[in-house]
């Protein structure tokens, strides 16, 4: 069958636009998602939260360390834990400051740990015997005096994140070098990802931060060590541990009272007693008697003999341990 009809302009002009919002939409460029070449190394936010409460059983460690080291009230509050790329951690840190490069054995990379001047002058006045309320603001670089002062105090701080790590794996952090610019700071490259620690000491009414800098890839490589801790803690006990925990259970004590629940007197009253005055205990021989184990009331019977011994025969359980 010929067909003879002739397109009309604007039918060619509608086929041709249809065409094109087909191709548009079936064009794999469009789902295409950016990708960040600048922060190649990101870790997964369930680790990022794991890595929150590492940190935080570290704060409260490192509170209770420093206030007996300094001998003052010192609190410590974790700020925030996130994921930024070299160069932004070292433009986030104040110029100049108290930075140390530490290793981290058995792993062949570094991790930063800045402490501001806010709170690293408060701390060397105490340790001179000064009591650390001077608001002056000091604006100079730390001298190498004043470096191996603080040296105490960095290796408690070093100390307490050894412990907080031990639960996932075993690093030893021990400092490379002392800087005081963060743009000197060249032992990873900028685009390079780090997980940012900032964390808040804070003593009477001054403050500073800390501000603790650790490579990503070092995070990525404990991700199943992560995995494995959570795992440990969210199974429930096996039937090995609940015997283990019986058999601990049965060379235990425990302290059996019976009594007789009668009626109460007074102080004056009881002061009053003579020889040859009488108390009425008012309580019924069937009467049951409660019989408590170290203080809380589980069981009732009665009071029979077993020979030349008195013994208690139980009748019905009340209570549970």
């Amino acid at each position: 069958m010929a067909l003879d009809r002739v397109l009309s302009q604007q039918e060619i002009d509608s086929v041709f636009k249809r065409m094109q919002k087909t191709k548009a939409a079936e064009d794999p460029a469009k789902k295409a998602v950016p990708y960040d070449f600048r922060r190649p190394d990101r870790i997964a936010k369930d680790q990022l939260r794991s890595i929150h409460m590492l940190h935080e059983n570290f704060a409260r460690s490192l509170a209770s360390s420093l206030s007996a080291y300094l001998r003052a009230y010192v609190m410590v509050n974790l700020v925030s834990v996130e994921q930024i790329s070299f160069l932004e951690f070292t433009q986030c840190l104040p110029s100049p400051s108290c930075i140390v490069s530490m290793a981290m054995k058995p792993f062949d990379s570094n991790a930063i740990l800045e402490m501001n001047p806010t709170i690293v002058y408060p701390v060397l006045e105490m340790l001179l015997g000064g009591n650390g309320k001077t608001r002056l603001k000091v604006d100079r670089e730390i001298t190498e005096i004043e470096e191996s002062l603080l040296d105490g105090v960095l290796r408690i701080v070093l100390h307490d994140l050894e412990d907080a790590w031990s639960p996932i794996t075993a690093i030893n952090f021990k400092i490379e070098k002392h800087e005081t610019e963060p743009q000197l700071l060249q032992i990873l490259s900028p685009s390079e990802a780090v997980v940012a620690v900032g964390i808040e000491i804070r003593i009477g009414e001054l403050a500073g931060m800390m501000n603790v800098g650790i490579p990503s890839i070092i995070i990525k490589m404990l991700r199943s060590k992560f995995d494995q801790q959570w795992s440990v803690r969210r199974s429930e006990a096996s039937e090995e541990d609940r015997q283990r925990a019986l058999k601990l259970l049965l060379g235990g004590q425990v302290k059996f009272d019976s009594r007789l629940e009668g009626p109460t007197m007074s102080v004056q009253d009881m002061l009053g007693l003579m020889p040859g005055d009488v108390l009425a205990f008012d309580y019924p021989l069937d009467r049951p008697i409660d019989l408590l184990v170290n203080g809380k009331h589980v069981f009732q019977g009665q009071i029979v003999n077993t020979g030349r011994k008195r013994g208690f025969s139980l009748d019905s359980i009340t209570g549970s341990l």
